[in-house]
């Protein structure tokens, strides 16, 4: 038999018998009968909500927690807790914690002014909380009634319990609960919407930048150093190109060498300039290698690509896939065989977003020995390296690394424009990289589909792309994300760092030759 709540032990029981003893199922209330007990859910069409008296969230398994089990999406609270120091930071905490541990929305209602009285006084404030993170929270103590809104969204909570094959496992334990149907008001129209969606989901809040970007960099390090010693490689080689991904990779072995105490002259920093290396890219990966102290060599790879040219018979003046292909296959040849010559391992470089996308060269850029930025979006890549610059290196290579920051993204495959500068820009080929990891995080991450992602990128992204940019590069987001599945099933191990990873041994199983056909037709009717 599961306990049902009991208000005896608390504060509550000022206002309110307990509900244990209850034996009667409905009783008579202005006029009508109605469902009486602890046992009742409330749903519709759309959600199914359950309801605690504020205590019930501190007990040790609150009664959300078998309502939740029973199918409950959204759980309400009505409390009559008194105030104290300190105690408005714990009920956040818990709020946090059981939201997310029930994969849903809670939403709490404090007892406010005008109710306080002699000894106790009560805050008055209303709190909206979804699978862990705070929507809404009103003013404390205020003075006047209080009316927060905000929209949660209930598919978001069924798709991540779904997922979690270890919510379900615990169904066994629930009571039996009455299903009491109600109705809600016509749905809101799309400019009604009241939630913000923010646009760079993979990103830390301002708040949490410091520590979340230590703990991430932290998981890359010692990933790294666990495959580090238990291969008994003598040396990690790394291509460094003066771009962000190579940038990060190098950071994060440096950061792991100095941990296991070996030297950094045992990290062999390779630059491979190319027929579209610019200066300053150029110089930037050799600064930046000089100021950390690592073992440089630099390897032209244009002589040997105009002889892998010449014998297949190809036109250099032609850039095409195979002149742009070849050159990435022959530094990572570079690579791994200086790997085999220093007994050493080749650290991988790409990024999650490049995996999403499939941006990388089967066999070239695509392989390594570890791949430490796996599961390391593009738009977070930044803000690491920027964290870095900030806290981890000295004013030399701070310096350096922001100007690498600043540095547009290129594979630099193609020979640079007139003026020596990048000529092939990243993002003007598969688009910007803030909303294919926008597309990337609510696909894998919420199971949404194209038309509700279209619908958030538009309100994500207003005032920055219009709804035909926004169209374009979804289309082509679901059909790079299908198409390119080969390239990830054999990807080398890398540390899994946050909720999104597309690791074929773990949490992404996809077949090679799944067709994209369901989501992209979707996506072409949106506009119709």
């Amino acid at each position: 038999k599961v306990n049902l709540p009991n208000y005896s032990e608390f504060y509550e029981a000022r206002w309110f018998a307990s509900g244990k003893d209850v034996s009667c199922s409905q009783i008579r209330f202005c006029g009508q009968d109605v469902p009486f007990g602890t046992d009742l859910l409330f749903t519709n069409d759309s959600v199914t909500f359950g309801i605690e008296i504020c205590e019930d969230l501190w007990v040790p398994i609150p009664p959300s927690s078998y309502q939740a089990l029973a199918g409950a999406e959204l759980f309400i609270n009505l409390s009559a807790s008194n105030e104290l120091v300190g105690k408005n930071e714990y009920l956040h905490s818990l709020l946090s914690q059981q939201s997310a541990r029930l994969m849903g929305a809670y939403l709490y209602v404090s007892a406010g002014f005008g109710e306080s009285t002699t000894d106790l006084v009560f805050a008055g404030n209303g709190i909206v909380v979804e699978n862990g993170v705070t929507l809404r929270d009103s003013e404390r103590f205020s003075l006047n009634e209080q009316l927060i809104v905000c929209d949660v969204d209930i598919e978001k909570m069924r798709n991540v319990r779904r997922r979690t094959t270890t919510f379900a496992s615990n169904g066994e334990a629930q009571p039996a609960f009455r299903r009491i149907p109600f109705a809600l008001p016509q749905e809101a129209s799309e400019k009604e919407i009241n939630r913000y969606f923010d646009p760079r989901p993979f990103v830390p809040a301002d708040s949490m930048m410091h520590p979340r970007c230590q703990e991430i960099f932290d998981i890359q390090v010692n990933g790294l150093a666990q495959r580090f010693k238990h291969t008994h490689s003598q040396t990690a080689v790394i291509g460094i190109s003066g771009g962000l991904d190579s940038t990060l990779a190098l950071l994060v072995c440096i950061q792991t060498f100095d941990k296991l105490n070996i030297s950094r002259e045992r990290i062999v920093g390779v630059t491979m300039p190319g027929f579209g290396t610019t200066d300053r890219t150029y110089n930037n990966a050799i600064n930046l290698m000089k100021s950390l102290g690592v073992t440089i060599r630099e390897i032209s790879i244009k002589a040997a690509c105009m002889q892998h040219f010449e014998d297949l018979g190809i036109d250099p003046s032609v850039h095409d896939v195979t002149y742009e292909n070849s050159q990435a296959r022959e530094r990572t040849q570079i690579l791994m065989d200086i790997a085999n010559q220093t007994n050493g391992m080749v650290i991988g470089t790409g990024d999650l977003s490049e995996l999403a996308l499939g941006w990388a060269t089967y066999n070239g850029d695509h392989m390594s020995m570890y791949g430490v930025n796996g599961s390391i979006p593009k738009t977070l890549v930044r803000y690491l390296v920027k964290w870095v610059a900030d806290h981890r290196v000295d004013s030399v290579s701070k310096d350096i690394l922001l100007d690498i920051i600043d540095t547009p993204i290129s594979p630099e495959l193609i020979p640079a424009d007139e003026n020596g500068e990048i000529a092939q820009k990243t993002e003007d080929l598969v688009g910007p990289y803030e909303l294919h990891d926008f597309f990337l995080y609510h696909f894998m991450r919420s199971g949404f589909s194209p038309a509700k992602i279209y619908f958030m990128a538009k309100q994500a992204f207003a005032g920055v792309y219009d709804s035909e940019f926004i169209h374009k590069w979804l289309y082509i987001f679901f059909r790079r994300f299908f198409n390119q599945q080969f390239k990830r099933s054999c990807l080398p191990d890398g540390p899994k760092v946050g909720s999104v990873s597309l690791s074929p041994r773990g949490d992404w199983r996809m077949p090679s030759d799944a067709t994209a056909s369901l989501w992209l037709k979707e996506i072409e009717n949106l506009n119709k």
